[in-house]
């Protein structure tokens, strides 16, 4: 999810170019990856907020938002056959329609690169603001952001086995969290009792309704795409990428359903939350006492507030030293730490950046997170797009149900989400989109290389 999504290395790498990777990885690693990205106890963090936006259908929700994500990664998958390299969205973009497309596909991801910290720093203050409530929450904000400052700037490698422990440690706690939620709800604690309400209900359905909390939801599948990245590693080649892919949405995604089914059952009445923030945890709190709600906020903080945000930093400003390196950036934004060798301006910038945007949005997580799901979505429909007129236009492919049903299907769902997108979001997305095109056309002008090395 989010942060992990932008980059698998740690930040102790970050200078360093894409080496020719031996292809060592199984199907089995991609999908441990995949969960890695995604992060199986990603919907602590937005329960309140989804399950207030979807009428209490907040299992429907995730399940929507996880079919959508599979049409995504069918496409994902397709590309991937066609141009099996280390890429994403702007590099299949790019190859798929033309150079232009690409570049504003990249652009509108950067969108949701530069706010994915400062969603996570949020998300861990309100956590962290429940446990303890005399700390304001932009005390927590600056502890966050100085300490992954700090370990980016040092060079402190965040392994990928450290990654693996953390996701081993969610899962545990998660199992712990639906094993005694069952029991609370067998035990009938806060009025519960086993019911579809969260799948299904007719007294509060309205597709609308739905599909706005599913352009909040898809936050937590935001990750999958990682997977891609790893297409040089692999020993199956590029097939194992899409069927690692979908294994990984469904395996997150039924656990996402689980959790938020049992967190529906154990508190039904949404609209009762004081704080939508931090619902989860008073939902723990209501199924297993004090030490459970201690247990998933201090999970939701190491995860979002420290790994995924961590990894969040340090890839984006790679992103930043790459661009302004290439002369597309400010060049005092490639400049590198004389003893560290880290773009440390880069990242410093982005600590002032997440500082900012934390203040603008600190009462408003859903639209900040609407704002990041903004540039995802908009780049996924460039995905399908790129399916499309690559493998049907270019090269007239007659497989209809490959390379049009199924690339037309993800458009339907991707874009009814897209629409549904909170209003503050699109404003920001058309405003960041009409900058790229200006940028675009300046570049055009002239007559400089507009590939945005997104991998640094």
């Amino acid at each position: 999810m989010m942060g992990e999504k932008l980059r698998k290395t740690g930040s102790s790498t970050i200078l360093n170019t894409a080496p020719s990777l031996k292809r060592s990885l199984s199907f089995w690693d991609l999908l441990i990856y995949g969960m890695v990205f995604m992060v199986p106890i990603a919907p602590f963090g937005i329960y309140g907020v989804v399950a207030q936006g979807s009428n209490g259908m907040v299992a429907l929700t995730y399940l929507i938002g996880m079919v959508g994500m599979i049409f995504t990664a069918l496409s994902y998958a397709r590309m991937s056959e066609a141009f099996p390299i280390a890429g994403s969205v702007y590099s299949y973009a790019q190859r798929g329609i033309n150079d232009s497309v690409g570049f504003i596909a990249g652009w509108l991801i950067l969108l949701d690169y530069v706010f994915v910290p400062a969603l996570l720093y949020l998300v861990s203050a309100a956590a962290l603001g429940d446990m303890l409530p005399e700390v304001p929450s932009y005390l927590w904000v600056i502890i966050f952001i100085a300490i992954n400052t700090v370990i980016n700037i040092l060079g402190i490698e965040f392994t990928a086995r450290a990654n693996k422990i953390i996701v081993i440690l969610e899962l545990i706690i998660l199992a712990i969290f639906v094993a005694v939620g069952v029991t609370a709800i067998i035990k009938g604690i806060n009025g519960a009792e086993f019911t579809i309400k969260p799948l299904y209900n007719d007294r509060g359905f309205n597709m609308n309704v739905i599909m706005g909390a599913v352009s909040i939801a898809v936050l937590s599948f935001l990750g999958f795409d990682g997977i891609s990245t790893l297409a040089e590693e692999t020993k199956d080649g590029a097939k194992s990428i899409g069927k690692a892919c979908i294994f990984a949405l469904l395996t997150v995604g039924f656990l996402f359903i689980i959790q938020t089914w049992v967190a529906a059952l154990i508190w039904p009445d949404y609209q009762t939350f004081a704080n939508p923030d931090v619902a989860f945890y008073q939902i723990a709190e209501i199924a297993g006492g004090t030490w459970l709600k201690t247990l998933t906020i201090l999970a939701t903080a190491l995860s979002w507030g420290i790994a995924n945000a961590l990894v969040a930093q340090a890839a984006i400003s790679r992103i930043l030293f790459s661009m302004a390196r290439d002369k597309k950036l400010p060049f005092v934004l490639s400049k590198i730490h004389p003893r560290f060798n880290t773009p440390y301006i880069s990242t410093l910038f982005i600590a002032v950046v997440s500082l900012v945007v934390t203040g603008i949005f600190a009462a408003h997580i859903d639209k900040l997170s609407s704002v990041v799901n903004f540039g995802a979505l908009s780049s996924f429909l460039f995905l399908h797009f790129s399916v499309v007129n690559y493998f049907i236009r270019k090269k007239g492919s007659k497989d209809y149900l490959r390379h049009l049903l199924l690339p037309a299907i993800g458009i339907i769902i991707i874009g009814y989400v897209w629409i549904n997108l909170d209003e503050t979001s699109k404003k920001l997305g058309f405003i960041w989109l009409g900058i790229g095109i200006i940028y675009l056309i300046v570049l055009k002008l002239m007559k400089k290389n507009t590939n945005l090395d997104l991998n640094g």
